[in-house]
Order: C-alpha cells, then sequence, then structure tokens
C-alpha cells in the first residue's frame, strides 16, 4: 500500500488517499510548475518555440544587423543593382531600399519589424529608405557590446533616446532655408537626390519632370495650408518604345482609351466636357425580374420603353450643348446613336481616379444624374481634346489647359524594366520636390549630417553621468555609419576617409565636410550641391532610432504553430490560400 516518491531526494514515503500515514512519516512539498500528481505543468503548446533574455535580444540584433546587410551596398551614387525574382516568375532589378525589402521574404519576426520600417519611411516621405535600414541595423549592432557588459536595457533605451532629442536638435542648428521660387535651387535639391539613383545618367530629365509635376499640383489655400497630392493628381503612364525626350509632363491628362464609335469627332479645340457616374444605357433591375409577354405589341411597347428612357437620358445632355463626355460606366449602342447625331464624341468606362483628374483640368463637376446636369457643371478650361496612337494604343489627351492642378506624366523607354525603375526614381524625385516645397529646409549632404552629429554628440557624452554614458556613444559611433558606407561604396580608403573626416568635424565650421560619392574623397558638400532635406534626414534619425530601442526592451520571444497547421504537418509560415500556385481555382470549386 505504500509507494516511493521517486523524485524526492529523502525518499520520503506518501501514503495512498483515504489511508492513515505512519508516524515520523514526511509528506513531500510540491515542486513549482508541478500538478497535484507530480506531472510538469505545461502551460504553452509543446510545439512552441521560446527565445528568453539574453538570446532573445542577440538574436534580434543579429536579425535586425542581416537584413541592414541585404542593403548597404544600394547606398550612393556608385551603388550596386539588386536582381529579384518575384513569386510569379517576374523579375526586378532596383536599388531603391524599400522596392528590395518589399520581395524578401523573411521568416524573424525582428526582421519583419525591420521591414516595415523602410515601408514606413517611404509612405512618410519617400525618400531615406536604405539609410533608414543600415542605421537601424548599426543602432542594433552597437548595443551588443552593451548587453554584454551586463547594462540593462531599459539604460541602455533611455541613453538611445537621450541621444535622439540632441541629435534632432543638432539637425536644425546646421540647417539652412532654401527658396523654393528659383527653380535652379530646387533642380540642385532634387538633382542631389536622385544621383544615387539609376536615371542619374541622364543628367536632369527626371528631375525636371518631377519639379514640374509637383509645381502643377501644388495648392495654397487661403488659410496658409500647403496640399500637394502628387499621388493623386500626377499619374505616371509607361509607354514602351520612343526616345527618352519622349518623356514629358503634359499640361493637362492623358487617358488611355479611345472614342467608342469611329465616326466620332477625334480632334476638338476648346471642347466643352461633361463628366458622368452613371451609366448611358437602360437600366436593369437589382433583383431577377421575368416578364410575361402574350401579345406581340406588348413585346413592341416594352422595346419603345427602353428607346425612350435612353433618348429621355441623352436629350439631359444633349441640353447642355457639349462637345465631349466621359463616363465612367457603359454607354449602350443607341445613346451613342443619338449622341453622334448631336455631333458628341464620347469616352466610356473610365477609372474614377482618371475621372477625378480630368475634373480638376478641365473645371467640370462629375454628376451621378443626367436630370441634374447644369451649365455650371460643364468644364471649359481644356483648349484641346485629341485621339492620338502611340505604339499599338489609342490615347485620348485632354492638354494646354488653363492653370491645371493635375497632370500625366509620360515616360518614354526601351524595355518594361527600364521604364519601371526610371517611374520608382520619379517617385523618389516627387516625394523630394514636396518635401521642398511644404518646408524648404536643407543639410549637408554626402554623409556630411551624420558626421557632425557624431562629433558634436560625442562631445556631449562626457557631460552624462553613469552608464547612460555608454549608449549615448554608441548612438553618435552608429551615425558613422552612412559615411563609412558611402566609402565603402565608392571604392575609396574607408579607413583613411573616416580619420580625416573625424578631423574635420571636430573643429568649428567643419559640418560641410562630406564624401564625394563619385570620386570617393572628402570634399565640400555644400559647394558641390549634395543636399538633403531635413523632412528626410529627421525622419531617418527618428525611425531608427526608435525601432533599434523598440527591439532592444523585447526580451521574450514566444512564436507557435496552429493546431489546423500541426495535423496536416504543413510548414509554420503562413500562407495566404489565394496566393498558392493554384490562383484560387480550389476557393473557387
Amino acid at each position: 500500500w505504500l509507494k516511493l516518491c521517486s523524485y524526492s531526494p529523502c525518499r520520503r514515503v506518501v501514503g495512498r488517499p483515504g489511508l492513515p500515514v505512519e508516524p515520523g512519516a514526511t509528506l513531500p512539498t510540491m515542486m513549482p510548475g508541478m500538478q497535484g500528481g507530480g506531472q510538469p505543468l505545461l502551460v504553452l503548446n509543446k510545439n512552441t518555440k521560446r527565445d528568453m533574455g539574453r538570446k532573445a535580444q542577440l538574436s534580434n540584433i543579429h536579425a535586425g544587423k542581416s537584413v541592414a546587410s541585404i542593403v548597404r551596398t544600394t547606398l550612393g551614387p556608385r551603388a550596386m543593382l539588386k536582381m529579384l525574382l518575384d513569386p510569379m516568375g517576374g523579375i526586378v532589378m532596383t536599388n531603391d531600399g524599400n522596392a528590395i525589402l518589399r520581395e524578401v521574404d523573411v521568416s524573424h519576426p525582428a526582421a519583419k519589424n525591420m521591414i516595415e520600417l523602410s515601408r514606413a519611411q517611404d509612405e512618410e516621405v519617400g525618400d531615406g529608405t536604405t539609410s533608414v535600414i543600415i542605421l537601424a541595423g548599426e543602432m542594433l549592432g552597437v548595443a551588443e557590446p552593451l548587453l554584454e557588459k551586463n547594462i540593462h536595457p531599459t539604460k541602455i533605451v533611455s541613453g538611445y533616446m537621450q541621444a535622439l532629442t540632441d541629435a534632432l536638435e543638432i539637425l536644425n542648428s546646421i540647417s539652412y532655408p532654401v527658396d523654393t521660387s528659383k527653380h535652379e535651387a530646387l533642380q540642385e535639391i532634387v538633382r542631389g537626390s536622385i544621383d544615387t539613383k539609376f536615371v542619374s545618367r541622364w543628367g536632369n530629365l527626371i528631375s525636371d519632370l518631377a519639379i514640374k509635376a509637383t509645381q502643377t499640383v501644388y495648392i495654397k489655400h487661403a488659410d496658409g495650408r500647403k496640399e500637394i497630392d502628387v499621388k493623386r493628381y500626377a499619374k505616371v503612364e509607361k509607354i514602351p518604345g520612343g526616345e527618352l525626350k519622349g518623356c514629358e509632363v503634359l499640361d493637362g491628362v492623358m487617358i488611355n482609351k479611345d472614342i467608342t464609335h469611329p465616326r466620332m469627332r477625334r480632334s476638338i479645340k476648346n471642347p466643352r466636357v461633361v463628366l458622368l457616374d452613371c451609366p448611358l444605357e437602360y437600366k436593369k433591375g437589382e433583383s431577377q425580374t421575368n416578364v410575361e409577354v402574350t401579345k406581340e405589341a406588348d413585346w413592341e411597347r416594352l422595346l419603345q420603353q427602353e428607346e425612350e428612357e435612353i433618348k429621355k437620358v441623352c436629350d439631359d445632355i444633349i441640353k447642355v450643348k457639349p462637345d465631349l463626355v466621359i463616363t465612367e460606366k457603359g454607354v449602350s449602342d443607341l445613346a451613342q446613336h443619338w449622341l453622334l447625331k448631336a455631333n458628341i464624341s464620347v469616352i466610356r468606362r473610365v477609372r474614377k481616379t482618371d475621372n477625378n483628374r480630368i475634373a480638376r483640368v478641365t473645371g467640370a463637376h462629375v454628376c451621378n444624374r443626367t436630370e441634374e446636369l447644369s451649365e455650371s457643371m460643364v468644364g471649359t478650361h481644356c483648349g484641346l481634346f485629341e485621339v492620338r496612337k502611340l505604339g499599338d494604343e489609342y490615347f485620348a489627351y485632354l492638354v494646354e489647359c488653363k492653370d491645371p492642378k493635375a497632370c500625366t506624366v509620360v515616360l518614354r523607354g526601351a524595355t518594361r524594366d527600364v521604364l519601371n525603375e526610371m517611374e520608382r526614381n520619379l517617385q523618389d524625385a516627387f516625394c523630394v520636390a514636396r518635401n521642398i516645397l511644404l518646408e524648404p529646409s536643407l543639410v549637408p549632404g554626402g554623409g556630411a549630417s551624420e558626421m557632425e552629429v557624431a562629433a558634436r554628440l560625442k562631445e556631449k557624452a562626457k557631460t552624462i553621468e553613469g552608464t547612460r554614458q555608454y549608449a549615448y556613444r554608441a548612438v553618435a559611433d552608429a551615425m558613422e555609419v552612412i559615411p563609412r558606407s558611402l566609402a565603402h561604396n565608392c571604392g575609396a580608403d574607408v579607413v583613411r576617409i573616416m580619420t580625416d573626416l573625424r578631423a574635420r568635424h571636430a573643429v568649428p565650421g567643419g559640418k560641410n565636410w562630406g564624401i564625394d560619392g563619385n570620386k570617393g574623397n572628402v570634399a565640400d558638400v555644400k559647394a558641390l550641391g549634395i543636399l538633403d532635406t531635413l523632412v528626410v534626414k529627421r525622419q531617418t534619425f527618428r525611425t531608427a532610432v526608435e525601432a533599434a530601442a523598440m527591439l532592444l526592451r523585447i526580451d521574450d520571444i514566444i512564436s507557435g504553430i496552429s493546431k489546423k497547421k500541426r495535423d496536416t504537418g504543413a510548414p509554420t509560415q503562413h500562407v495566404d490560400q489565394d496566393q498558392v500556385e493554384n490562383f484560387g481555382d480550389t476557393r473557387d470549386g
């Protein structure tokens, strides 16, 4: 009736439930994590992987450094390109940090977080996507020796945040204003930002396109608020073939549509434009309707009713005497007939975004019902409507507009890959032009700002007491990664260049000394016109330091797989069923 307790070091005797225990026998104390029966208490699923403490922190640091190493060689004018194969077999060739990391598939949670930084930077300011990843990776890298010295992560984060505050103040102090009314000044700034890109070989072509498009969509409201919505109102149209000099910013818009009837006018000067958001065809019932017709006359009457309805809609349009009707929906053959008789050209099934752009350049209002059409809704600001053929396709041009607040940028190039890379670079140039118009402040580029911030932070670190000083100095050391990467990418002697830069920034008035990325030597970057916008630099510092601080405060990584995946023995990484290569056939049955 008695059993020996196997896990007890003194082999205590335990009685069965309900039986008396011998005098002198001791009851075992339960070990932590044990259930009543002596079994270990399992809280987490047995398939769950868990990293704790120092192991988790080092894992995050190594993941961050790995992501940074992917894009490190793409920084600067002598940057290398990366070739990426997407899951569908397409090829992407680019040196844009965000475009590269968007295509890279990673499984480590910290690496995913790093890739998110690049996307956030791209959405916020549109430039500096490579710099922010390299800087964040270095911020994590310099924290590793601090953790090995047993400095608590909270202390490190506190030092990082204090260094960030001081770095932003230093940036503001070394920035200077710029006059945005001068085209040459704007051109120099935008050119400086895209000199590191693929399109730099074509001189001022892309920067001129970007400046013109941004100034076209620039609106200053009466209350002093500035609005530059490049994403919505500056459409980039890529057409393979032709020559580079065919790239232009239209003083109006272009859409990939032809007129609906061959006998309609293809060229109209000073057209009166009507924009519709309703179909010019007989309305079908929303629910399924059956009509039983017993007499032939009734059938004739039904058809006649449809005709009358279409005629009424067309009469409403003809009443305002337009030359061109553009609708987002369909146009029936009957409606085309009535409108052709009135000498009106029609374009159908236009995208809503295109319709909004046309509304801005012509001064027309988009009408939802033809009964509501009035003279005030007709657009009269367009100087010329014309249908032209480019390559194999027809394009409708609405150009020579008076003060257009939307535009189309036409890109011509040899191949689709070249055009895609040109568009990515153009989007960066748009963002730089927008940033400089919204906040006209500049800081020296070519690694000069980072070296100046690093030099001032190292000086200030001497006044900080306690272990926070180590973290504060670490941020200053990490800042030097940008000029170091620039020097490395253009094949310069990195040690000699960095020593020279440190010496020049240690003396007052040396804030403009940076690296000439083309020649690989130390130069006065302000004189060379290598400049960065304050908005981008500020966002880069803030994003990199805050992301590194967040990752350093993680001390536990728990990753498990769901029961469904475990039962099927599928891989742990989540794959969206619609993205599997059956193209959704299994879902549709």
